[in-house]
């Protein structure tokens, strides 16, 4: 049995319906996690989802910012959303399937423009918040689990398009660095991507706007992440490098989110 799980930041569901609808037409992958949803949950597009064959939706969204969903073609057996830093922000989903295999869903603080906690609040927010993840997780070692999303940083220096020149750019500084190691040491999670495809091979999931030909510049960021506990290791690298893809194409589409899908196709 395999399984293939997409993760996406979609910047605003209910604008870029139109993409999801083509990506599950065409991908059709069997588990689609959302983040930047930007709606309340009675504003998520459902019966889109239901039409293009996934009824199955847990959702935790908030107004206009943020949120999260989870899109499936069959029953999940449980959903929790998990608050942080004691903040109302709607950053996690998480289900569970048949078999015992619980996968969350993450978006993570972008942290804004100042790498420094003492002098910007949302960058503090950010350390805090992966330092909760840390902790949250400790726990779940053994457990069959998956996380996906939009985590924020790119952590090793091929994962984005300059390491001496993004050093001191929020998303791949040092202390984000540190800081995600910790929550992968503490439950000792599989960067699936790395372990299919070794650095020093480029891996980019996010290009910004602000480029006027992405492709051309391609100075892109690993934002976008696929993490399994252990216990999945041999699941989620059995299909080799041809399980994992990054929708490249996708960041073309007419009125594109900045991310591109992620896609991993596990050998449950």
């Amino acid at each position: 049995m395999t399984m293939k799980i997409t993760t996406w930041n979609i910047n605003s569901v209910r604008l870029r319906i139109g993409l999801v609808e083509r990506f599950l037409k065409e991908e059709s992958p069997d588990i689609l996690c959302l983040q930047e949803i930007k709606c309340l949950n009675d504003q998520f597009p459902r019966k889109a989802f239901e039409k293009a064959g996934y009824p199955h939706i847990a959702v935790h969204g908030q107004k206009g910012y943020h949120g999260v969903a989870i899109a499936s073609r069959t029953p999940f057996e449980e959903e929790r959303a998990d608050q942080f830093c004691s903040k109302e922000d709607c950053r996690h989903i998480a289900i569970r399937l048949k078999g015992n295999v619980h996968i969350h869903n993450f978006y993570v603080p972008a942290g804004g423009d100042e790498p420094d906690p003492a002098v910007n609040d949302k960058f503090a927010h950010k350390l805090d918040f992966m330092t909760e993840m840390a902790e949250r997780f400790a726990d779940t070692v053994d457990k069959k689990s998956i996380l996906v999303g939009d985590l924020n940083v790119a952590p090793r220096e091929h994962d984005v398009w300059s390491h001496k020149q993004l050093l001191k750019v929020v998303s791949h500084t040092p202390v984000e660095v540190e800081h995600m190691a910790r929550i992968i040491e503490r439950t000792g999670w599989v960067d699936v991507a790395r372990e299919l495809i070794p650095e020093p091979e480029k891996l980019y999931t996010w290009w910004s706007y602000r480029a006027k030909d992405w492709k051309a510049s391609n100075r892109g960021r690993r934002l976008d992440h696929i993490w399994v506990t252990p216990a999945l290791k041999k699941a989620a690298l059995a299909g080799g490098r041809d399980a994992y893809t990054i929708h490249e194409d996708a960041r073309s589409w007419e009125k594109p989110s900045d991310h591109a899908p992620v896609s991993l196709t596990l050998a449950l």
